[in-house]
């Protein structure tokens, strides 16, 4: 057996019923290595991505990596991938919690996913076996409902499920997969995609916690070390004190603390919703995904107009807080924690759903919107409106079902709204703001799946004032100097699309990256490296293997949105980025200059060995990449 994997890829066609069992040669998970690369082999080869997200043809794949279930911080990671019915392109997500590694323990090392059932089901993974289970009764029923009673229809409390909630039963484009309550592969709509496939849920469960790994002692040794460096790096002991929200109260003072749908880049209010408000408030515990140190998740319990708001749905992250908060000028912890719990009980996505209410209310505060069309107010700084909205697009209630499917849909089928979007391919922007962190700016629009603040590193790790450690990891990478805050010429686009890769090799490696990573995190790039090494036996396996798997996922995704009708057109940013910022501090009068902005697209292009006019990869690229299979359909 190959060291690190379980060898085994379950595939399951819900149209038939019918389940087999590959079992990929080495050389295959050496070139992929596992999560989304894997996931788009599967994708490209079998599914059709001219057809309809929602119809059966789409494929969905859960996919992890070499390193899940090992005991060390930062591997029990998963990917899923689909044709996004919010982008219709490639859909990308990656989840935390423990249903990764139990899934690993359970004997495969993804799941290929086909067909629709006839009726709702449920699919039991378990002890490298499978099979399919009725779910009517499941249907309907919230994250939390639904996962209890499966645990307890199987007898074990210790399986765990990774289902979809009432919005993606109902398909709407901003659901979410969730598992443990409140962990979710949130972006880009796969949850309609899963509920599409009358597929409620997986539920997993391996009874042996063994991986076959090379060199157990050198993981074992890295899991050690966790907890010695976490007090001396301060970017990962502000996550474990404060969670993600420990970036509010710097984002707002740099000015990048998305506020008022993203017109302005600080919040008045910013401290009630922090993460040091958090903890001094309504935190109750640190909760962790398997075996990691860190602890960063935050378990919250509060009350919000007289509904609890409960431990087992977690608590906001920085995301949710940015959303739902400073987006909406919401400065109510409880409210926002409200927001959450219902997305997290009916499979929403946080960004999506409360980037949406933003617009919506930016729209209303311009009269474009109207009380008697939306049904109440929607104002700006009103909580209780922002709350009753996330149920009503949760439950699909009135003006809920508009918005259920995202802003840009909601403009259009309204016709109206468009200059207040702040969505790319489609999805909504998450709360990092590239008017200031200038490679965002470019790797917002040339990303695959829409805006993400997790394909690259930003910018302060390089710029002038950088952390001397973040420097000194970089060095690996080639970088061996500052750069220059706000810029965006070539040694910028050389940067953001290097960290891309490497970015993109951790969403392959399924490893998270507050963890591994490039700059700032517990481990830098020779920990990483050591990391592969002592799992799989790769001894061999360098820095320039780990950028190629990254390049290699990037290519496959730019392949896909080929197939499916997406091309250097869709490369772009809503029209608000290119405004001035509103307001005052550091950011205030800021915006994306278009010129500089065309001009690292294009040295973007180029580096890749994108060719014109498509921006497609060459067939030399392909070829020396090792994915020439793929180049005819492009």
């Amino acid at each position: 057996m190959l060291a690190g994997y379980c060898g085994r890829i379950l595939h399951v066609n819900l149209s038939t019923g019918h389940m087999q069992i590959e079992t990929p040669p080495d050389a295959f998970y050496r070139k992929y290595l596992g999560g989304s690369a894997m996931g788009l082999v599967y994708l490209l080869r079998t599914a059709a991505p001219e057809g309809d997200p929602l119809g059966p043809e789409n494929v969905l794949t859960f996919m992890l990596s070499a390193p899940t279930g090992a005991a060390v911080p930062g591997q029990s990671r998963m990917c899923a991938n689909a044709r996004s019915p919010l982008t219709g392109g490639i859909g990308d997500a990656q989840c935390g919690g423990f249903f990764p590694a139990e899934l690993k323990f359970a004997g495969f090392d993804g799941i290929v996913i086909q067909g629709r059932a006839a009726q709702p089901t449920y699919l039991w993974v378990h002890d490298g076996q499978a099979e399919l289970r009725p779910a009517g009764h499941l249907w309907g029923k919230t994250t939390t409902q639904a996962e209890g009673l499966i645990k307890e229809e199987l007898g074990d409390r210790r399986v765990e499920v990774a289902q979809v909630g009432p919005a993606g039963e109902n398909r709407s484009r901003l659901a979410a997969i969730i598992n443990m309550g409140n962990r979710a592969n949130g972006r880009t709509g796969l949850g309609a995609v899963m509920g599409s496939k009358n597929l409620k849920a997986v539920a997993v469960r391996g009874s042996s916690k063994k991986i076959n790994l090379a060199a157990p002692k050198r993981v074992q040794s890295l899991a050690r070390s966790a907890a010695r460096e976490i007090p001396d790096n301060l970017g990962v002991y502000s996550l474990q004190q404060y969670g993600t929200a420990s970036v509010v109260s710097g984002q707002h003072l740099m000015g990048t603390l998305p506020t008022r749908n993203y017109n302005e880049g600080q919040f008045a209010h910013f401290e009630r919703i922090s993460g040091e408000a958090m903890k001094d408030t309504i935190l109750v515990e640190n909760d962790t995904c398997y075996a990691c140190a860190v602890r960063c998740k935050r378990v919250v319990e509060t009350e919000w107009a007289g509904r609890a708001v409960s431990p087992k749905s977690g608590g906001p992250e920085y995301e949710t807080i940015g959303t739902f908060g400073s987006y909406c000028e919401v400065d109510d912890l409880s409210a926002i924690a409200y927001a959450n719990m219902v997305c997290n009980e009916y499979g929403l996505d946080t960004i999506g759903t409360g980037a949406t209410i933003a617009w919506a209310m930016e729209c209303y505060a311009n009269s474009l919107l109207s009380e008697a069309e939306i049904g109440f107010p929607l104002r700006f700084g009103d909580a209780a409106a922002m709350t009753r909205m996330v149920d009503h697009i949760a439950s699909g209630e009135g003006f809920g079902a508009v918005l259920a499917d995202g802003s840009a849909r909601a403009a259009d089928r309204l016709g109206l709204g468009h200059d207040y979007l702040i969505t790319v391919k489609g999805a909504e922007a998450p709360a990092h703001m590239p008017q200031a962190k200038r490679s965002l700016a470019l790797i917002y629009a040339v990303n695959p799946f829409g805006a993400d603040h997790q394909s690259h590193e930003h910018d302060p790790s390089i710029e002038t004032g950088a952390a001397e450690m973040d420097l000194a990891r970089l060095r690996l990478l080639g970088f061996d100097h500052t750069l220059a805050p706000g810029s965006l010429d070539e040694e910028k686009v050389d940067y953001a699309l290097k960290t891309q890769f490497f970015y993109s090799f951790l969403d392959s490696a399924c490893l998270c990256q507050f963890v591994w990573g490039p700059a700032w995190q517990l481990y830098g790039p020779a920990e990483t490296l050591d990391l592969l090494r002592a799992v799989t036996g790769w001894d061999d396996f360098d820095i320039q293997e780990l950028l190629r798997v990254g390049e290699r996922r990037v290519n496959l995704m730019r392949l896909f949105n080929a197939r499916a009708g997406l091309g250097p057109q869709d490369d772009t940013l809503p029209a608000k980025f290119f405004r001035p910022l509103q307001g005052s501090g550091p950011t205030a009068g800021v915006a994306i200059d278009r010129t500089e902005w065309e001009h690292a697209k294009e040295l973007y292009y180029e580096r890749l060995g994108w060719d014109a006019p498509e921006r497609l990869p060459s067939q030399a690229l392909l070829a020396a990449l090792g994915i020439a299979e793929f180049a005819s359909e492009s």
